[in-house]
């Protein structure tokens, strides 16, 4: 988890993206300054972390001890590809740096009464590559090929995501529309976290600062279920300005559907209207489909100078349709 105080005042206030805060960065402060001193900006001895204490615990009671017992902030590190950037930025400033890759307690797939268990540190590409995701988590077969690139893919982790709780990114939505369970550890002991409580806006989680997310239950799917995906994205790979994750226990009609929005808000949001205007209706039904469509309007969509909230609106009500269509 990226604790809130490590993000510098405007970009929570504003609730910019990373990428768009990043962007402004450049082109209102970096770029201007360089013009004025032929070249060089203060940001010129700023494009590298700052200078942080290391450790590598080898156990999972060792990383909790770590984790309760420093005395300044500690960032856990998984596949680093969103945390390191922002250090190398400074967006992100922790004193001490825990490394948990040499956990393999925490590298795992398994399936159990009908429940399958993923261990935090399980990168993407194993998720991709994994017969028991494939046949029982189908949800992740068809949105974890969006997410950014394969090199990325090969190091970020199923934990790591959930922890950073980007409002941008896939895993937050999909694990909400899945009904999964976050599993959280510390000195104090084991609990677990319901997706739908665990993201609470962007970059923040339930997550306390001397927990680590342990693993990530989800239920496995039934042959009945229905399973639909779609995101719209400037370039493949970039971070989708909208995007839709959803579950039903049937299409026809729809029943106990998770419809849930990414990229269009400061967290991933489940869109209970529309579930409702779609309850009970069947796969192809117009009219209900255009009351889901108008029930979009009740979502709180993030307000920014990136996107009119109205263009949000737009491109949530064209990626459900398509989402709906494609199951």
């Amino acid at each position: 988890m990226l604790p809130v105080q490590f993000l510098p005042i405007q970009f929570l206030s504003g609730k910019l993206l990373m990428q768009e805060y990043l962007i402004c960065l450049v082109w209102h402060e970096i770029l201007p300054q360089a013009r004025e001193t032929g070249g060089s900006s203060h940001y010129t001895n700023t494009m590298k972390a700052s200078d942080i204490i290391y450790k590598c615990p080898q156990t999972i009671a060792e990383a909790l001890k770590l984790l309760s017992e420093v005395d300044q902030p500690c960032q856990p590190l998984a596949g680093g590809q969103s945390l390191m950037p922002m250090m190398n930025l400074r967006l992100a400033q922790p004193g001490v740096l825990l490394d948990l890759n040499r956990l393999p307690e925490l590298n795992f797939i398994d399936k159990t009464d009908g429940v399958i268990h993923i261990g935090a540190m399980v990168c993407y590409s194993a998720l991709l590559s994994s017969g028991i995701i494939r046949h029982h988590v189908p949800l992740f077969a068809l949105a974890l090929p969006h997410v950014a690139h394969k090199a990325v893919r090969n190091r970020g982790t199923i934990g790591g995501s959930t922890a950073l709780a980007d409002p941008a990114a896939e895993m937050p939505a999909l694990l909400k529309a899945l009904g999964a369970t976050i599993v959280v550890i510390s000195q104090r002991g084991t609990h677990e976290i319901a997706a739908d409580d665990f993201f609470q806006g962007i970059y923040e989680t339930a997550l306390e600062e001397d927990e680590l997310v342990h693993s990530i239950k989800i239920p496995s799917a039934t042959e009945k279920q229905r399973f639909g995906f779609y995101e719209l994205a400037r370039r493949h790979g970039d971070y989708a300005m909208a995007g839709v994750a959803i579950s039903a226990q049937s299409a026809d009609p729809w029943t106990e559907l998770r419809i849930v929005f990414f990229g269009v808000g400061d967290k991933a949001l489940r869109a209970t209207d529309a579930e409702t205007a779609l309850a009970g209706s069947v796969f192809g039904d117009k009219a209900a489909l255009t009351r889901a469509q108008n029930s979009l309007s009740s979502l709180e969509y993030a307000v920014d100078g990136s996107m009119a909230v109205e263009t949000r609106l737009q491109l949530a009500k064209v990626v459900l349709q398509r989402a709906l269509k494609a199951m």
